[in-house]
């Protein structure tokens, strides 16, 4: 962590110096949960951005619901600044248990267990924590920042409108539900709509949740109990002969535990309300289908009962496709408000913290004047293809867990199926297509485990200047800033002549350089594209004298030395970030990295051009 760049201040250096307040609203956003907060959190980091969040509930969220973390989230945690907070508290999921009939008919066994991660998939565990708690370290990053961002509570959005304002063109109105007969209206340039699948940002814009529903009731619950049965600290997937299904996940505090429970089918019009569901009714289930186990419940947490349903929308924005050419996005859904599914593959928080963190920096570029408006179109296109995948594997793992196995074959479907997408319920596995902020493959070869399209999958590094062993993926933070990559090839030491010194140089003397057509006058030299190196030398062989200038930068009003830009490759066994990535060590690899984690580009290291054209494409000298 840096500071005292512009000076000594004594304190917390999580606490940043508070921005003059705006009578004007840039960013909007409606509903205080996962997707919400996670944008709160990203535009608080830009004091030059106003940003309102109001929220229909009186306060923060105390019980949490959907809980688990999958490691992508963990990752994306670590750039906001307070994923050890996370981990300390949480329960790690570390294996998964298979419970399935026993093949003598008498109860249960288990059939197998696994690990719940791949090793080397992340340098972060999957991990179950509240919801509420996520919701905690999200509000005190908004509150610490320059912005001193607070959400409105009982604020309930009644009317929604666009109009001709080229400046402020979206109007919303809310009650005051905290005041009797009070109404407040705001003018903002954006709205993104965070507040659940009954969204009325969704309503207000004419779209629905489309889809089927599975027309299966389940319930679940948090409960503090006793019992003999052996894995109740393990994650466990549970199929019983004749009682339907069960789904584990022990909770965080060592004691806690989280039951998903089948219960019977709907019929007709009837919904999850009609069957008048008691956390009785959930205990008694729980116990026909862990039979001969015994399940003593000494307290009920939490409980509630839903239907299993996937619904996505068509647009995540009010922009019509056949109208992009003509028009720029001014209000968006993310979250439950724009895709609905079953929390057994534990995605819901995951995927709409996602969402708004692809939104976040986007918005950001265009109100600060660094990209064209029209880069706002690629979170539609991205988010939602997101979406329908999300859906599909949704339908597939709901299927499968609730399915009555008549033989071993087609009880074993569920556990094949888990472990087939583990990657993906990890959250590494989303790929964007081509497009001006993804880059095509053509250079993939330069480094085959970083795929252009997908998160930066961090690997141990040394940073130069102290000598530091971290992992290179956490210098990436949720500042709104890319990042340029720069693998050396064999023998480069940052010498002069050599491929880091000659891209360097171009990078600083061109005026075709991005960095240099870019970056404002008055501003730090990496303030929008920062720029860091990686090489192959051991850490105490290399020469920190004779790096490049553009990797020891002189920044604030001190004109201080930055010596975080500079790394060594880990010599260790199964540590060396060039074997663990595939980058290519004869000739080295340049990774262009997006605001939010994902490689926009792979290219030579020699390809100065190709930098320059890809920023170009959509990139404004704001």
């Amino acid at each position: 962590m840096q500071y005292h760049l512009n000076g000594f201040r004594a304190g917390d250096p999580s606490v940043q110096e508070a921005a003059p307040g705006k009578d004007t609203t840039d960013v909007l956003i409606i509903g205080c949960g996962p997707a919400g907060l996670t944008l709160a959190a990203q535009l608080a980091a830009f004091a030059q951005i106003s940003t309102r969040i109001v929220e229909r509930k009186s306060g923060p969220l105390q019980i949490g619901q959907a809980d688990g973390v999958a490691c992508r989230s963990i990752e994306m945690f670590q750039a906001f600044g307070f994923a050890e907070k996370v981990l300390k508290e949480a329960y790690w999921v570390n294996e998964v248990a298979f419970w399935r009939p026993h093949p003598e008919g008498q109860g249960l066994h288990r059939a197998d267990r696994i690990q719940d991660v791949e090793d080397d998939l992340s340098e972060m565990p999957h991990v179950i924590l509240s919801q509420a708690r996520i919701h905690d370290f999200y509000l005190e990053v908004m509150r610490n920042s320059a912005q001193r961002l607070e959400p409105e509570y009982n604020r309930e959005l009644i009317e929604l409108t666009r109009t001709d304002d080229p400046e402020y063109p979206v109007t919303a109105t809310f009650k005051c539900l905290d005041q009797s007969d009070s109404s407040e209206t705001i003018r903002a340039r954006y709205v993104v709509g965070c507040d659940g699948a009954r969204s009325r940002v969704r309503r207000a814009l004419g779209y629905s949740l489309k889809g089927e529903a599975a027309r299966q009731l389940w319930g679940v619950m948090d409960v503090l109990a006793i019992t003999d049965f052996t894995d109740i600290r393990l994650k466990c997937a549970i199929q019983s002969a004749e009682h339907g299904s069960i789904l584990i996940i022990p909770r965080e505090g060592g004691y806690l535990v989280r039951m998903y429970i089948e219960l019977d089918a709907l019929h007709g019009e009837e919904r999850a309300a009609d069957r008048n569901v008691t956390s009785d009714m959930l205990i008694q289930k729980a116990r026909d289908i862990l039979a001969p186990y015994t399940l003593d419940v000494k307290e009920v947490a939490w409980w509630s009962a839903y239907e299993i349903g996937q619904r996505v929308c068509d647009s995540f924005d009010d922009v019509p496709d056949d109208m992009r050419a003509h028009d720029i996005p001014r209000i968006f859904i993310a979250g439950d408000a724009c895709h609905t599914h079953s929390p057994k593959a534990g995605q819901g928080m995951n995927v709409s913290m996602a969402d708004t963190f692809n939104l976040g920096w986007k918005l950001a570029a265009v109100l600060r004047g660094q990209s064209d408006p029209a880069l706002l179109h690629s979170y539609s296109q991205e988010r939602q293809a997101k979406a329908k995948e999300l859906i599909e594997f949704d339908r597939n793992m709901a299927r499968l867990f609730s399915a009555k196995p008549k033989t071993a074959e087609e009880a074993a479907q569920f556990q094949s199926y888990f472990k087939k997408h583990g990657r993906y319920t990890a959250g590494v596995e989303t790929r964007y297509a081509p497009s001006t902020v993804i880059g095509d493959d053509a250079h993939q070869a330069l480094a085959t485990g970083q795929s252009v399209g997908m998160r930066f999958h961090s690997a141990p590094v040394i940073r130069l200047g102290d000598g530091k062993r971290m992992q290179l993926g956490h210098l990436l933070k949720a500042d709104g800033r890319w990042r340029l990559l720069a693998f050396a090839g064999a023998g480069d030491m940052g010498q002069t002549g050599g491929d880091i010194a000659q891209l360097c140089a171009k990078l600083t003397n061109t005026p075709a350089s991005p960095i240099m057509r870019y970056t404002p006058k008055e501003a730090d030299i990496d303030s929008v594209i920062d720029m860091r190196a990686v090489f192959q030398t051991p850490h105490r062989e290399m020469r920190l004298e004779g790096l490049p200038a553009l990797l020891l930068p002189t920044k604030g009003r001190y004109g201080l030395i930055d010596y975080e830009k500079t790394f060594c490759a880990d010599g260790r066994a199964d540590s060396d970030i060039y074997d663990l990535r595939g980058i290519n060590r004869q000739h080295g690899a340049l990774l262009i990295i997006r605001p939010d984690q994902f490689v926009a580009a792979v290219l030579p290291l020699a390809d100065a051009a190709g930098v320059a054209a890809f920023f170009d494409g959509f990139m404004s000298q704001g």
